[in-house]
């Protein structure tokens, strides 16, 4: 994690808060690890997302929140299990699934972290196993509390944020890593890109130490496709965005024949200037793979000592932008990466850094816990 180089602070603030955590994931299932609370009984299978994580993660939230009517099993857990000292489950419940806490009727909302995930198809006794075959959607009408919820967070002083040891762009921006991308420009050219890149492996780079990699860019679209149009605008866009990226501090872009996105065309479109750093390669100018394999490694060793150049210093995490992207969650992702995760980003916010939720399709259906912590109406902004 991020420690000040200053004063040897403290990666603690970050493991201090999901170290139980750590302990939990590795620990799943190990009856002794059933429980946060030192002698409690490990029939104790189940517990709420706002109740012992959120111990950890905020000295403030050290009760359950009454508002939740559902706990999230840990394990598997048998029928006839006594739940957090208060319930006994009515059927077994497979780990990450729900249990109800008490009586729920049909239509009634159904919470978890205070979230209405939806509503009872039947009235549902406490302890029942809570599923997709007992749990229904419907309308709901949302309580968007417009800034309601802001809570600002203490800053870090300037003198005292975070650092890091990173590359300062020739115009002051920062740059996380120091690459030389080898980019098809269509998946035609992907097979040279990618030859080109393997042959620059660790003992090819041994004399340039502050490059990171030579690394290839591949796609599969840019041929058989509309040379016109969003398609077209997107492949723009992407391929533009990684060529001028900070991180790349050089690029060898590779056509083929018969391509339908113009080289031209995407220069101009992204303001890219050919030079010393940006340069191309034809496959058929060449004389084919083998010869455009050649030529680009060619054109790559006279890159590694400009890009060479770049030397770590230490910066301030003020610098760091991290997207935020979902993959893979489960019936414990609310419970583990994704508070996990929120303290991280609190921590790199209060250091003057910024974060991005960058799959929007995740946050449909939840948009009004977010406009509730808005600062301004700009950041807000649902319409």
């Amino acid at each position: 994690m991020l420690a000040r180089s200053d004063s040897g602070y403290v990666r603690g603030e970050l493991e201090q808060r999901i170290v139980w955590w750590s302990q939990y994931t590795a620990q799943r299932d190990t009856p002794a690890m059933l429980s946060e609370t030192a002698g409690e009984s490990p029939a104790s299978l189940a517990y709420s997302g706002t109740t012992e994580l959120k111990a950890v993660l905020s000295p403030t939230a050290s009760h359950r929140l009454p508002e939740d009517n559902v706990v999230v099993a840990r394990i598997d857990v048998p029928a006839d299990t006594s739940v957090q000292s208060k319930i006994v489950t009515l059927q077994a419940v497979p780990a990450g699934h729900k249990v109800a806490t008490s009586l729920i009727r049909r239509g009634e909302l159904v919470l978890k972290y205070n979230t209405t995930i939806g509503f009872a198809s039947d009235d549902i006794s406490a302890g029942t196993w809570m599923h997709s075959h007992n749990i229904t959607f419907g309308d709901l009408v949302k309580d968007y509390r417009h800034g309601l919820d802001y809570v600002p967070l203490d800053p870090v002083l300037q003198h005292e944020r975070v650092r890091f040891m990173r590359y300062v762009r020739a115009d002051g921006r920062v740059a996380t890593g120091n690459y030389i991308g080898i980019f098809a420009l269509s998946h035609r050219g992907a097979t040279v890109a990618r030859k080109i890149a393997a042959f620059f492996d660790e003992v090819e780079r041994a004399a340039f130490s502050s490059v990171d990699g030579v690394a290839p860019f591949t796609h599969e679209h840019g041929a058989g496709m509309e040379r016109s149009g969003e398609p077209m605008q997107l492949l723009h866009r992407t391929l533009g965005g990684y060529i001028a990226h900070l991180n790349t501090a050089g690029a060898l872009v590779v056509t083929a024949e018969g391509e339908d996105v113009d080289l031209n065309a995407l220069f101009a479109d992204q303001q890219l200037v050919p030079g010393p750093m940006l340069r191309t390669l034809g496959v058929g100018e060449a004389g084919g793979t083998r010869a455009a394999i050649a030529q680009g490694i060619e054109i790559v060793r006279t890159m590694l000592p400009a890009a060479n150049e770049a030397k770590r210093e230490p910066v301030s995490v003020e610098h760091i932008k991290v997207g935020l992207q979902f993959r893979g969650s489960d019936g414990f992702s609310g419970l583990s990466a994704n508070p996990a995760l929120s303290v991280a980003m609190e921590i790199l916010v209060r250091n003057g850094g910024t974060a991005i939720l960058s799959e929007t399709s995740e946050i449909y259906g939840v948009e009004h816990t977010l406009t509730a912590r808005a600062r301004t109406p700009e950041v807000d902004n649902v319409s």
